[in-house]
């Protein structure tokens, strides 16, 4: 399965008519440039799916680095990506190889 359409799939199924009002999915640019990927994972099977932290840095535009995290100020924990330009479907995967896993 492609994986936008996997992400929106993986989306839907957590929302139960209470976690899409607290949670969800934010994909932004950041100012590199490239790419920020939060994905609320609080009130999920993710929530306690140990995750190694993801960091590779193959040029200045060419990087990504992944991680989860507790980020009070977004109400619990996500799973958080950053990357190049052109990197954002490879943050998308990284996040998609591990719930699959």
């Amino acid at each position: 399965m492609r994986t936008l359409s996997w992400i929106q799939k993986w989306y839907f199924e957590q929302c139960n008519g209470d976690w899409e009002n607290r949670y969800g999915i934010r994909i932004d640019t950041i100012d590199n440039p490239g790419w920020s990927v939060k994905i609320s994972i609080e009130d999920t099977d993710l929530r306690h799916k140990p995750f190694k932290r993801t960091d590779i840095e193959r040029t200045n535009s060419d990087w990504i680095f992944c991680k989860t995290d507790y980020i009070p100020e977004w109400d619990g924990f996500h799973f958080v990506g950053f990357g190049g330009p052109e990197n954002l479907e490879e943050i998308l995967d990284v996040f998609k190889e591990w719930v699959e896993r």
